[in-house]
């Protein structure tokens, strides 16, 4: 299969979907890979490193959508390149399509076949190529929620993890999976005050068992969270349904009851955002304020460090991408429920109910396109 790897063009995205390793293993199997110059730089991969690896480099990124079957990225495909993709072709990548209903149309339009990085699921319900950047974007929504505390960037001027003699801030992490465990973990290793939320019980055991002394979890409700909100001084939004728009946890009237310089991350924003005057923002301005509370939402937070999140996606994708490549993206999701799972849109077809449900448009089973 013929393998090709865009520089990504979002706003500040300094991840690439392969790296010179990940290049070598598709070669290993006999396919063949193009990479467009500059790809990999700001994730401190050279191009010469993909050319000594095997792969054939590329000036544009026309010239890569031009030539490829299979195009493997971090992020969504964003207008400039809707024109660039072609019918059938198979583009693996991060789609989020619950949250952008303009994305999903214009998949739709283009008839590629669309196998989403979120979607992917294992027989336990893990959802394996969000992990790594869950992993990422859990720990870094408390580096950065720590920072936009500080009161030259309007936040209460509050530190963390206090000091000897004063008490350290108060951390309301809304959502016991992955990002929220990641989160408060880091958050108590800090020293703050940490409560964890979540809807299951059994979930809440588990966290409670395994979190420091620091760390007290409570069932998420209105009324807890609508009591926990007035006293955090930071919270971190971690609720993620896969595949579907999340669950606004923090309404608008919610924010009056907060005290001026409360900081909100919310993680899940490229899901829709379970706070609902939360909007994506980019690494160039990252925040806004409403309400003299501060709200920290970029959409794509593992962007800014993406040595470590270029590692840790190639990790996770590079099995299902050879599989992809080996037996051709029918018979791989045919054979592997997991990958089956991934499709979203097929040849303009929409074949993820919670894609479907959240723009009101016609689903049909994946069995069809199989």
């Amino acid at each position: 299969m013929i393998i090709g790897v865009p520089k990504e063009i979002k706003n500040n995205e300094n991840r690439v979907a392969l790296t010179p390793a990940g290049v070598a293993e598709f070669k290993k199997h006999g396919h063949t890979v193009y990479v467009q110059s500059t790809a990999g730089e700001g994730s401190g991969f050279k191009d010469e490193e993909y050319a000594k690896a095997g792969a054939t480099m590329l000036a544009t990124i026309e010239e890569v959508y031009g030539i490829a079957e299979m195009i493997v990225k971090v992020k969504e495909p964003i207008a400039s390149e809707y024109d660039l993709i072609k019918k059938d072709q198979l583009l693996f990548t991060y789609f989020h399509f619950a949250s952008s209903e303009e994305l999903t149309h214009a998949m739709i339009k283009k008839g590629a076949v669309c196998l989403a990085y979120e979607t992917v699921e294992k027989a336990d319900r893990s959802l394996p190529l969000l992990v790594p950047m869950s992993e990422v974007a859990g720990r870094m929504a408390i580096q950065e929620g720590a920072k936009y505390l500080e009161k030259p960037l309007k936040g209460k001027g509050i530190l963390l993890g206090g000091i000897p003699g004063v008490p350290p801030a108060k951390v309301l992490v809304l959502g016991g999976g992955i990002v929220g465990t990641q989160a408060a973990k880091m958050a108590a290793g800090l020293g703050a005050r940490v409560v964890i939320m979540d809807v299951s019980l059994p979930r809440l055991r588990y966290l409670s068992d395994t979190m420091p002394q620091n760390v007290v979890t409570i069932m998420s409700n209105e009324y807890n969270i609508r009591e926990a909100i007035t006293e955090a001084d930071l919270i971190v939004g971690a609720v993620l349904i896969p595949g579907a728009k999340a669950p606004h946890l923090i309404t608008r009237d919610m924010l009056k009851t907060m005290r001026p310089g409360t900081v909100v991350v919310d993680v899940a924003v490229d899901q829709g955002g379970c706070i609902e005057t939360c909007t994506p923002t980019t690494h160039e301005n990252p925040t806004f304020i409403i309400d003299d509370v501060v709200h920290y939402c970029v959409a794509n937070m593992p962007g800014a460090v993406p040595y470590t999140s270029t590692l840790g996606l190639t990790n996770a994708t590079l099995p299902y991408a050879i599989q992809l490549a080996n037996k051709g993206w029918k018979k791989a999701c045919a054979e592997n429920e997991e990958l089956k799972k991934g499709l979203n849109v097929v040849n303009g077809k929409v074949v993820y109910k919670g894609v479907a449900d959240a723009w009101n448009l016609t689903f049909e089973s994946v069995e069809t396109v199989l």
